[in-house]
């Protein structure tokens, strides 16, 4: 994986996935879940989201690594996720969103 650039991150954020995630400590969830503390953290664990099985049973746990990988295509990654996001094709594109989360969250 190559460094990613935060502000481009930032701005890929705000227009695919923003209207779905937020960030911030203690911040809603929404059609998605919070984001906050989400590397470290294993598959369907943010608190008050409504998980799907597949999700919750992955067991996977983020790292730049796994949010690289599931951020390419998180259907195929996750089969049965709900998350209707087709993912960021480009390897840049994952490089930086994942830099904006690394300080986001």
């Amino acid at each position: 994986m190559e460094p990613g650039d935060a502000v481009s991150g930032a701005k890929l954020f705000k227009t695919r996935c923003a209207q779905c995630h937020t960030t911030e400590a203690g911040g809603p969830n929404k059609v998605g879940p919070n984001l906050h503390g989400l590397l470290g953290r294993k598959s369907g664990q943010a608190a008050g989201f409504s998980y799907t099985d597949a999700n919750k049973n992955k067991g996977v746990v983020w790292s730049d690594q796994t949010l690289f990988e599931y951020l390419e295509n998180p259907k195929k990654y996750i089969p049965g996720t709900k998350m209707a996001f087709n993912g960021f094709k480009k390897p840049k594109e994952r490089n930086d969103v994942i830099a904006f989360l690394k300080g986001a969250c």
